[in-house]
């Protein structure tokens, strides 16, 4: 995910205000008129709102517009001059795309988007659509090597050294993706052209937008919210947020029959558009899925309440895919506990997470040690990829103590003492018998230690688009990408099991088409596609599994990794995992 530290953001908590008043964008602002019933036209409302990112004590800025159309105030519309503007601050200030640009032409009833890279969206007012000339090309961050990267972070600190990362554009490809027309007319999205200025849906641009930035705007009758469900819930306090606290403090209610319909509308367009396993799951249109299983009435309705439960029921037992989760209620719904309800997928998940837990607590009670040798054996182990995002930390720390305790830094720890002068160390395993996934770029970083050049492919299934990003790590923390930061010239082993999911089936699929590393264990437990923060129009929050699809590459074609990966070896006793002397026997019997 692109996370952004709160000193960053505060930091440039003015900006918005400077830009939502700044002309650099061609074409007139919104004018805010309200029209009377009888002239024939639409009836729009302005009004303004404040703006927060993430946390209470972040306030952009006390008055974005909102427009309102014909009576309809729980259902707010930007203007496309403020869409362009929000465009604009979010992915320079907020994404960190310094090379970000964005300009704006209006003609007729069309207004034409362009990105610094030539590449284009047309608003076509009068057949309510939007054309992306490529998807792929405008959302992406400037800094990105390829089409579709990953990689959250630039690979560089603020005085432009190199950090962490390296993209190699040797071996790095791209095929790119088909024009891709989102009808909104043919939904029952009504874009809205009135005496020459352009009304645009919230939400619409939350799906189409701002999806790659993993947030989009929370609308709450009293203020707009950017965030997603990391900030509102505190996964490290256990606890709900300030932030939480904002946006459940509004009243709560039903929607209004606009708001249903468009709510209705726009989800089922956004998971036609952005949900990646539509094929395996023989969904042809949500519109039409939703009918089949008798939720269309109550998913349209006007009880909010209603909506939120026959969503969480639909992503719980139809989609059932452990990617997909339903995060938070609207803020209409109110603040609630979340019941705990998974369909069989989950369930035998969860059997296979105790079973192996167990496991391994006969061998470590106390929790496995993340770095172990045992004879000429090192194992490595963590249940969690997870990355502190923010560079520098790794370089300032004065010791290996003293560096980020997150998966980049036990790698970094673990390297220091298989290379250290006179190691034993001939085998290096990694240990995701246990490991559930996480962050991508923690992912990529264990991939560019173990085999040196990292491949990492995705296939867009909304665009046809196909990328693979070849990236180096700095282990050793010397600003070099060399021989040194890798242990590519070891014996390499990597135990898998049902439990290995997302990128703990990542990594395993990539390091066997690597025919470098020898997978130990059971086959791994699938998870093909990048998560992807989700939100409804009446605010409720929900997580699927999008249209990037990570695949490994093999004689030049994708293949896809969401059934798992055989272990070149496998193991019966699940207490043999976790026997660290007879696996270490074992291993070397195989030499």
């Amino acid at each position: 995910m692109k996370a952004r530290s709160a000193l960053r953001i505060q930091a440039v908590i003015t900006m918005l205000a400077i830009l939502l008043s700044c002309t650099f964008f061609l074409g007139p602002g919104a004018a805010g008129t309200a029209y009377a019933e009888n002239t024939g036209k639409h009836s729009i409302v302005e009004r303004s709102y404040p703006a927060y990112i993430r946390s209470e004590e972040m306030k952009l800025t006390e008055d974005i517009p909102l427009l309102f159309i014909d009576g309809a105030d729980d259902l707010p519309y930007l203007e496309i001059h403020t869409l362009a503007e929000l465009l604009y601050f979010l992915n320079t200030e907020y994404a960190g795309d310094p090379g970000y640009e964005l300009t704006i032409e209006t003609k007729d009833n069309t207004v034409i988007l362009e990105r610094e890279n030539g590449y284009t969206l047309e608003f076509d007012f009068d057949a309510d659509r939007l054309v992306f000339m490529d998807y792929d090309a405008f959302v992406h961050n400037s800094n990105d090597t390829t089409l579709v990267d990953m990689l959250s972070v630039s690979g560089f600190d603020e005085e432009g050294s190199a950090q962490l990362f390296q993209r190699d554009k040797q071996g790095s490809f791209d095929r790119y993706g088909k024009v891709m027309t989102v009808d909104l007319g043919a939904n029952g999205i009504d874009m809205i052209a009135q005496d020459g200025e352009y009304y645009v849906p919230l939400q619409t641009m939350n799906d189409f937008l701002l999806l790659p930035m993993m947030a989009g705007f929370l609308f709450n009758g009293q203020a707009l919210l950017f965030g997603n469900d990391d900030a509102l819930f505190d996964y490290s306090e256990g606890a709900y947020s300030d932030f939480a606290e904002l946006y459940y403090s509004a009243p709560t209610g039903q929607r209004s029959d606009a708001l249903a319909e468009y709510s209705y509308n726009e989800l089922c367009l956004a998971l036609d558009t952005f949900y990646g396993l539509k094929e395996p799951h023989d969904i042809q249109s949500f519109r039409e899925t939703f009918w089949q299983i008798g939720m269309d009435e109550v998913l349209s309705g006007n009880d909010p309440e209603d909506a939120d439960r026959a969503l969480k029921e639909f992503i719980d037992y139809y989609l059932d895919d452990l990617h997909s989760v339903f995060n938070e209620f609207s803020y209409l719904t109110g603040l609630q506990p979340i019941a705990s309800s998974t369909g069989i997928a989950n369930r035998k998940y969860e059997d296979h997470v105790k079973e192996y837990s167990a496991a391994r607590e006969a061998f470590y009670p106390d929790g496995p040690l993340a770095y172990e040798e045992v004879g000429n054996t090192a194992y490595i182990t963590f249940d969690t990829f997870s990355s502190n995002y923010d560079g520098s930390e790794y370089y300032a720390a004065d010791s290996l103590d003293a560096i980020p305790p997150d998966t980049l830094g036990l790698i970094i720890y673990a390297h220091s003492q298989i290379t250290r002068e006179n190691s034993p160390i001939e085998n290096v395993v990694l240990d995701l018998s246990n490991n559930s996934g996480g962050a991508v770029d923690a992912a990529v970083f264990v991939l560019g230690w173990m085999l040196g050049d990292a491949p990492f492919s995705i296939k867009d299934m909304a665009t046809g688009a196909m990328s693979t990003s070849v990236y180096r790590a700095d282990v050793n923390l010397d600003r070099e990408f060399d021989v040194r930061d890798t242990v590519s010239d070891y014996n390499l082993f990597c135990l898998i099991s049902p439990v290995s999911f997302s990128c703990g089936n990542l990594v395993p699929a990539a390091l066997k088409s690597s025919q470098k590393v020898t997978l130990l264990g059971r086959t791994s437990g699938g998870g093909s596609c990048v998560v992807q923060p989700m939100l409804t129009a009446h605010g409720t929050v929900f997580q699927i599994s999008s249209n990037y699809r990570m695949s490994f590459l093999k004689n030049g074609s994708f293949y896809d990794i969401d059934q798992g990966v055989e272990p070149d070896a496998y193991i019966g006793d699940i207490a043999h995992f976790y026997d660290r002397k007879a696996l270490t026997d074992y291993i070397n019997g195989l030499f």
